[in-house]
């Protein structure tokens, strides 16, 4: 027996051997072998010579496929990492170098497909980064290897072209200009060579296979080589030429891809069979190849497609062989015994036809998108290829869409590809949740099925064709309407069609009529497949009632409904039941949609959905159900009371069971917030059952944090907004949970800070506490100066209604005590800053000239919160600004800046405080009052200007923005949040206090203050301008048209 030591892997020496043993013990089946390899190998990642020593692993074939194959692999992932001259740690030149000499060979020489396969996407990297500056004949190489290989050795013919391939998908995908350039200076030589290859290996298989040689082996591998070849032609004409219809290479390859393509569909489908597996296979796999070879060219080059040759052609011959699928594709004699179901053994095989025939289908919509929906592109065309493209386009539309020929397709569409098969059936039956989601469908899902892709290109056809097809459609629905002879499979397509067509018809056909004397008869049909019609009526519906339903219509609609969403009925399974609770969701948005109607059914349809919701299993499928419910929620209202309490009750069974799907979550939390809405204050009562969500959703470093944060803040800022006085203990604790997310900031930080602000609001007295505040306050802080507007006048408007609180409920001692909050954390001291540097800034001319770092908007917020608190106390405000100098040195600036500041104010209210909050500090007794009165001649055009802007427009002489009310009561469909708000702007000064009336009796006091109003003049008012001292005066003429002086007024 032997002992390993294990030591740390940075103490090993990097050396070929120990790189062998590191890749052995990471490849081996023991969890701790496999741990110290990993490590190991990882910290060897950014040494030197790493990873040539592992490409010498790979290229040495006397050693274990495991070991080359995680070589490889390694020296592959290590290319993503260190490859590129930016990344940390990048590969030297040297080593770069020493490994390109040996990538191509070594990928020739390579037996195993696998390894093969790994080290030509290796090469693709490498080229991806390094063509054509740093590897610019890498291409020529490999020509030069797929000539000389194409007579001399198959191996490396395939293993050339392997590399090629993955050469040519990943630069297919590059966005330079340089590299796309350079792809397509050599694509025409690539192309000649992989023609030449691929003609003559076809011409080989398809000799052997008509009997005209003997080599059993040679047909298996002249296909694959062929199907590589076709492989990488089928990319290069799409991405190798700016205009493939230019090239005769590509018109010739075109003109054959056709011409094969007959051949190898009739080897494929010829009965009896004249080929089996694996030959089937592979010629199957060229038909797909040449499929979407057209399909690609049509969506990335319409108007080459258009032009090329036999293109026309080619489309129609798709589409025969679409219809001619169609006839064995639905069928009207479905069977649906469980004994059919369980015998269908088709649902698992997709045959080559199926598959074709999705192509031609798709082919159709890029024709049609050719006409009616180019692509835009800012790329410059030329005179010619601007016209080249309108011929396109030109020969599409007429010579393809004929009249006939659309009205074959839509209907075939309707007749054969909208029923369901037998296979469908039996899927409904077995998978009904990923049946039933994967029929929702959405997204690109409709490029992988035939039915899905049938409904697009219907809507394509009945949207840019209307006038064609709007008479027969509207015949063969009134037709089918009167007809009671249709099998269930027949009726489910026609009523697809019929809402595929909804927005085309809806004026000439009678829908209201066809519900109400066909529809609510079939929906209550019993028997066999009479779940599938159910189904596609609750569809049709949802579709047709945002469009025609009448509003006499819409009871019978919701009985409909409540119908189909009954679980006692056998025919309401599963799948019926939820798709219906889907569509009523349309039923129910709807802009006709009356209360009234849908309340004599909205016990029984939210209880139906409600156990619905927690029959299904499906997250997605959940989360749609919910929806639902929140939709009817929002729509019925306040009525939405009485049904509350049975939604309420269920959520807490959905959170637990959610488990880690916090999509679910959030749609719970989405529905509680639009019930608070609806309900209003009546919805408290279930606080304490939804407050623990948001607590657990908000929790600093919890994983919900992170993919419910901005629900449960919603939900949050919902109940508070509709919370009423006093705020309830449970509300207020939560408050606590605002802390953490104030100091982590978030993208959802506006949502906090109106929280904050809901808060202030809500509870004044409870922000305004010693174990808040102060905290608060130093949040405050620290979002003072965010670079967001919308941010930062939210961390105004908080710190003014808590100054405003502060006054309110605790006097001069209230507002003292936010002041040194406010000191102590920082924030004055960092207002006054930002004031004294644009004060500084504003004193520099010339070109010395300096702008400030505030903007106005900025410097308007401070001067805000400044004239909060001169309004509320005068000495409050004298007290902050000598905490950061005398008080009569920074008065000084402070003033000047102030009211040069004046006429940057943007919005009046702010005037109005300022006005209000400088003309209080008059109100200070000496020495203060000399000092202030300084500034007597900015004060007098100061009133001037605001009191005139106050009476503007006014005959009775009043303040236009004092708001005048004689009871504050809230108004209907008002919430008790904009209701507080509303109160506190009626109590607010600058909606209260009359301008002039204010500063007349401040004014009048200062003069008797001063000693009386000839000392008054002499002293102060002689140095005033005389012109802003007549302007003054007038004041009192307008007022009382009497010439005398203002404060005589």
């Amino acid at each position: 027996m032997s002992f390993a030591i294990e030591v740390p892997g940075e103490a090993v020496p990097l050396s070929p051997q120990q790189v062998y043993l590191a890749l052995q013990s990471a490849g081996s089946s023991h969890q701790l072998q496999i741990q110290t390899g990993t490590q190991q190998l990882q910290a060897w990642e950014t040494q030197r010579g790493y990873y040539t020593l592992l490409q010498a692993v790979y290229l040495d074939k006397s050693l274990p496929s495991e070991v080359r194959y995680l070589a490889i692999i390694q020296l592959k992932n290590g290319i993503d990492k260190y490859w590129r001259k930016a990344a940390i740690n990048a590969l030297t030149k040297e080593e770069k170098a020493e490994i390109r000499s040996h990538l191509i060979q070594g990928g020739l020489d390579e037996p195993n497909p696998n390894l093969a396969l790994q080290n030509a996407l290796v090469v693709s990297k490498v080229v991806r980064v390094e063509y054509p500056l740093e590897w610019p004949d890498v291409l020529t190489n490999l020509i030069k290897v797929l000539r000389e290989a194409h007579q001399s050795s198959q191996l490396h013919l395939r293993r050339g072209m392997t590399i090629l391939l993955q050469v040519v998908k990943e630069l297919s995908t590059a966005r330079l200009r340089a590299s796309q350039t350079s792809l397509q200076s050599v694509t025409p030589e690539i192309v000649f060579l992989l023609h030449e290859i691929y003609t003559e290996k076809v011409a080989f298989w398809m000799g052997l296979l008509n009997g005209n040689g003997d080599d059993e082996g040679g047909p298996m591998d002249a296909m694959e080589n062929s199907l590589f070849a076709l492989k990488i032609l089928r990319r290069l004409l799409i991405v190798g030429y700016e205009y493939p219809n230019h090239s005769n290479d590509v018109q010739q390859f075109w003109e054959l891809s056709q011409h094969q393509f007959g051949q190898f569909l009739e080897m494929v489908t010829h009965d009896p069979p004249v080929l089996v597996s694996p030959a089937k296979d592979l010629v199957e796999k060229h038909l797909a190849q040449f499929s979407k070879l057209h399909v690609q060219m049509s969506g990335i080059h319409p108007a080459a497609f258009a032009l090329l040759p036999s293109s026309l052609d080619l489309v129609r011959a798709y589409w025969g062989l679409a219809a001619k699928f169609g006839d064995f594709y639905g069928s009207e004699t479905q069977n649906f015994s469980a004994k059919a179901l369980q015998q269908d053994d088709t649902k698992d095989k997709r045959p080559v036809m199926e598959k074709l025939c999705l192509k031609g289908l798709t082919l159709l919509r890029a024709c049609i998108k050719m006409v009616f929906s180019p692509a835009q592109s800012f790329k410059y065309r030329t005179t010619e290829v601007k016209a080249e493209q309108q011929e396109g386009v030109a020969l599409i539309k007429s010579q393809l869409f004929t009249d006939e020929l659309v009205t074959q397709i839509a209907s075939v569409i309707v007749a054969k590809f909208f029923i369901f098969r037998q296979a469908d059936l039996t899927a409904w039956e077995e998978e009904q949740d990923e049946w039933e989601i994967r029929e929702e469908g959405g997204g690109d899902g409709w490029e992988f099925e035939v039915r899905p892709c049938a409904e697009k290109l219907f809507m394509d056809l009945v949207l840019n064709f209307k006038q064609l097809l709007f008479d027969s459609l509207l015949a063969f629905f009134q037709s089918a309407a009167k007809s009671d002879e249709s099998s269930v499979v027949t009726k489910d397509a026609v009523y697809t069609a019929m809402g595929l067509a909804a927005p085309i018809i809806f004026q000439s056909f009678d829908f209201n009529a066809f519900l109400a004397s066909t529809l609510v008869n079939d929906v209550q049909q019993r028997g066999p497949g009479c779940k599938v019609l159910r189904r596609r009526i609750a569809i049709l519906i949802g579709q047709w009632v945002p469009i025609a339903v009448s509003a006499q219509n819409r009871i019978l609609v919701y009985q409909m409904f409540l119908h189909i969403l009954n679980p006692e009925d056998e025919i309401n399974d599963y799948v019926v039941r939820v798709t219906a609770a889907r569509q009523l969701k349309n039923v129910v948005d709807d802009m006709l949609f009356a209360v009234e109607d849908f309340e004599l059914f909205a016990a029984n349809t939210l209880s139906r959905l409600i156990d619905l919701v927690q029959e299904v299993e499906n997250t997605d499928t959940k989360m749609a159900i919910l929806d639902t419910i929140r939709v009817i929620a929002l729509r019925m209202e306040q009525r939405v009371d009485s049904f509350a309490d049975q939604i309420v009750s269920v959520t807490p069974t959905l959170w637990e069971s959610s488990g880690e799907e916090h999509m679910l979550k959030q749609s719970i939390l989405t529905l509680i917030s639009t019930l608070v809405t609806a309900m209003g204050e009546k919805s408290q009562r279930y606080n304490a059952l939804v407050l623990p969500f948001i607590q657990g959703a908000v929790a600093p470093g919890s994983e919900m944090q992170i993919y419910l944060l901005e629900e449960a803040l919603d939900l949050w800022s919902t109940i508070l907004a509709q919370a009423p006085q006093p705020a309830s203990t449970e509300v207020l604790a939560l408050a606590e949970s605002v802390f953490p997310l104030l100091e982590i900031g978030s993208d959802s930080l506006r949502v906090v800070l109106n929280i904050v602000e809901s808060y202030v609001f809500l509870a004044p007295q409870a922000m305004l506490g010693d174990s808040i505040r102060p905290r608060l306050m130093g949040c405050m802080e620290n979002l003072l100066g965010t670079k967001k507007r919308e941010l930062a006048g939210q961390v105004t408007t908080i710190v003014e209604n808590m100054i405003r609180g502060a006054a309110e409920f605790g006097g001069d001692s209230g507002v003292t005590l936010i002041a040194r909050d406010l000191h102590d954390c920082g924030y004055t001291e960092k207002i006054l800053m930002g004031l004294h540097d644009a004060w500084e800034a504003h004193q520099t001319t010339g070109p010395g000239r300096r702008y400030p770092k505030l903007d106005d908007v900025v410097e308007t917020d401070y001067f805000t919160i400044l004239a909060r608190f001169a309004l509320s106390d005068p000495n409050v405000l004298m007290t902050t600004l000598g905490s950061v100098g005398p008080p009569d040195d920074v008065w000084r600036w402070l003033s000047t800046e102030w009211f040069r500041h004046f006429d940057s104010m943007a919005n009046i209210d702010h005037q109005k405080l300022s006005c209000l909050a400088l003309t209080r500090l008059l109100e200070l007794p000496p020495p203060m009052t000399p000092i202030i009165l300084e500034r007597l001649q900015d004060y007098f055009a100061m009133w001037t200007s605001v009191i005139t802007e106050m009476m503007t427009g006014r005959d009775d002489l009043g303040d236009n923005l004092v708001w005048q009310v004689s009871e504050l009561t809230p108004s209907e469909g008002e919430s008790p949040e904009d209701f507080r708000k509303r109160v506190h702007g009626y109590k607010d000064p600058v909606h209260s206090t009359h301008t002039y009336a204010f500063v007349k009796g401040v004014l009048s006091k200062l003069i008797t203050a001063c000693g009386g109003e000839e000392q008054f003049q002499r002293e102060y008012a002689a140095n005033v301008d005389k012109d802003v001292l007549e302007g003054f005066q007038k004041l009192g003429t307008q007022v009382n048209h009497d010439p005398q002086a203002f404060w005589q007024a």
